[in-house]
């Protein structure tokens, strides 16, 4: 569920010194950005920031963008960052992810978190799932190779979905599970806020990590 419209938070985040807001201007600009050779990670649908700001704390030397599309979100994530100015290598993006290619340039990225996404559960409404063969074939475009995504969610559904569809697609599942947090993947898992809520619940969370097939 998303949170109702903030006041102001357009205002705020068109202000706030930890969004980018030229972000079409930086494709291919990426590392002069952040003045080092350092790899980029980017989430798209950060939701309030809490999954991404803790992978900025535990790795210093990776830069990070979150992106997220709703304003009254974004701004619940600026408020967590504006008390962690120390945190050099984290920058949010207010976006919609169908624009991913006119932010970041071919092989520019070196990996993509989607965590929690809209499912979209209707099937006419399939193509705007973030693991759709239309945004697969965005992410090919953008990501460096022998660059990844990982993928959560607790929505069954949206999982086998998205596991087809990559299968189709001709990416490779290198990791998959279906009970993340009883798997052996459960050592160093970061959880978003969804995760920790739907876990309370006894929702099982579903898993994948996927390459992208060779670029011919």
């Amino acid at each position: 569920m998303r949170l109702r419209n903030v006041t102001g938070s357009r205002e705020v985040i068109a202000e706030n010194e930890y969004v980018i807001h030229d972000e079409k201007s930086m494709k291919g600009k990426w590392k002069e950005f952040f003045g080092n050779d350092n790899p980029l990670y980017i989430e798209i649908g950060m939701g309030k920031g809490t999954f991404i700001m803790e992978n900025a704390r535990q790795n210093p030397n990776i830069n990070y963008i979150g992106i997220e599309k709703y304003s009254s979100v974004l701004i619940r994530a600026i408020e967590k960052r504006n008390l962690e100015p120390e945190l050099t290598n984290l920058f949010f993006i207010r976006m919609d992810a169908e624009e991913i290619e006119d932010v970041f340039a071919p092989e520019e990225v070196d990996h993509i978190y989607l965590n929690f996404s809209d499912p979209w559960p209707k099937a006419r409404t399939a193509k705007r799932r973030l693991t759709s063969d239309r945004f697969l074939g965005r992410y090919i475009n953008i990501l460096a190779k022998g660059s990844s995504i990982t993928f959560k969610t607790d929505n069954i559904d949206l999982f086998e979905y998205s596991v087809e569809t990559a299968e189709e697609c001709g990416w490779n599942i290198t990791k998959i599970t279906r009970d993340l947090h009883k798997s052996e993947y459960a050592e160093g898992n970061i959880m978003t806020e969804y995760e920790k809520k739907f876990s309370q619940l006894g929702n099982k969370i579903n898993m994948m990590e996927y390459f992208p097939p060779e670029k011919k």
